[in-house]
């Protein structure tokens, strides 16, 4: 596999490894088959925002297709994978994060998900754009100029992501027996929902190995949406924040997709669910390969707590804003702000 150039280690920050307490109980993990699912997640979203999710339906193998689509991509001589670049947003990215200085050990392929018609003209800004038709929400996808050759499987894999996110938001309204089941699922199903998909490559660094360190392939942040669903390799390096402000490591698993909590979910919930602070650390052993899915609402939709969640008297922590408002204001943020702070009442 292709590796980048060397970092300028004065400009890409090293991290420590995280260190396990001795009262943390592990990932939480949620049987999405079981009777009683609803109630774990709101537990897990509760507790920590974040959880593993096993028996979700998706088959492992449409997930290994997708992965080896995106690795044949980022193997491709770098003169080639520019040629997808910059990302300006969405395309190729190599090492800068979004516009305000954030850097990190990694490359990446952005694309947004959308059901408007493609009005653009440039066909490398099309090139990743899925966009939902009305019948059943199947993406159609225009062939990058790239040379990634992602396209069916990356078709296949968002429509079964999709069908599953559905899934864990119903399940999680009826966890918070809230009615209709689908307050949640329609903010991020809706035909004018924000969706993003990220493919992520986290090359090896070797001459870290044995330090005890590791470069930051992502730095630590929050996710603006509801939710995000990640699948990543066998490589490890994802790490989380706990209440107190330690980070534990996330033991990776090929075969089950792990959900965050986004900022929107937890002004929905009024601060019930906690939107969970995550980073990467890019070790020096092996590639590590992820897909996540950001679940946004429509830019128009203006989030503010449940009704169903405020019991009478009960006041809502936040001021009430739009996606696009919101998202607006992330995206001039730096990477590890704390963006929920200006809409707190």
């Amino acid at each position: 596999m292709v590796v980048l150039a060397n970092p300028a280690l004065h400009s890409i920050p090293l991290v420590g490894s995280p260190k396990h307490g001795a009262r943390f109980p592990g990932i939480p993990v949620v049987d999405l088959s079981r009777p009683g699912a609803g109630e774990a997640i709101v537990r897990a979203c509760e507790d920590l925002g974040f959880f593993k999710l096993v028996n979700h339906g998706i088959p492992v193998e449409l997930m290994r297709r997708l992965e080896a689509e995106a690795v044949k991509f980022f193997s491709l001589p770098q003169v080639e994978k520019e040629k997808s670049g910059p990302a300006n947003p969405f395309g190729y990215g190599d090492k800068r994060i979004g516009v305000n200085g954030d850097v990190g050990w990694l490359e990446y392929l952005l694309f947004v998900v959308t059901s408007d018609p493609l009005s653009c003209t440039s066909m490398t800004a099309c090139s990743f754009r899925y966009e939902l038709r009305r019948d059943r929400f199947r993406p159609s996808f225009l062939v990058p100029t790239c040379g990634c050759h992602c396209s069916s499987a990356l078709s296949e894999y968002l429509v079964a992501v999709r069908k599953m996110a559905s899934d864990v938001l119903r399940s999680m309204a009826e966890g918070l027996k809230i009615e209709p089941r689908d307050a949640l699922s329609k903010l991020a199903m809706d035909e004018h929902s924000d969706g993003i998909i990220r493919l992520n490559h986290y090359p090896p660094y070797p001459q870290l190995r044995g330090l005890n360190r590791s470069l930051t392939g992502f730095g630590e942040h929050t996710d603006p949406q509801i939710i995000s669903v990640l699948r990543s390799n066998d490589s490890s390096g994802l790490q989380i924040s706990l209440e107190d402000g330690s980070w534990v490591s996330v033991p990776p698993d090929q075969a089950s997709f792990f959900i965050n909590v986004g900022d929107c979910l937890q002004v929905l919930t009024n601060g019930r669910f906690r939107s969970v602070r995550h980073r990467v650390a890019a070790n020096g052993v092996k590639p590590r390969v992820s897909m996540i899915y950001f679940f946004g609402p429509p830019p128009a939709q203006r989030i503010a707590p449940l009704p169903q969640l405020m019991g009478e008297g009960k006041q809502s922590k936040y001021k009430e804003f739009t996606w696009g408002e919101y998202k607006k204001a992330a995206y001039r943020s730096r990477l590890g702000d704390n963006r929920l702070v200006q809409f707190e009442k």
